[in-house]
């Protein structure tokens, strides 16, 4: 079940920056375009780990406020829907401040 939601973040992304390259960074699945970090994801006991770095944070800050959020981080609880279109939303932000 997880390694589903995973694939599903995985395309979701890849479809908002189809110039994207995948990678590995900090030991997680990666996306960086242009040679600059574009997001980072990872699955947790309780959670999905979404990393869009602060400027992705601030920027859907009222999109935002119902999960649990640090300076670059985002807590998607996996007891709850996993908000793919937030993600493609944010990835599409990244996309622009990277190009």
């Amino acid at each position: 079940e997880i390694v589903e939601i995973l694939m599903k973040i995985k395309s979701a992304i890849a479809g908002s920056a189809p110039e994207a390259i995948e990678c590995i960074a900090y030991n997680m699945p990666a996306f960086k375009l242009h040679n600059k970090p574009l997001v980072y994801f990872a699955a947790f006991r309780k959670h999905i780990g979404f990393y869009a770095l602060p400027t992705g944070n601030i920027a859907f800050q009222p999109e935002l406020s119902k999960y649990k959020t640090g300076k670059g981080s985002i807590q998607f609880p996996l007891d709850e829907d996993i908000p793919f279109e937030l993600i493609k939303k944010i990835t599409t932000f990244r996309v622009g401040e990277v190009n």
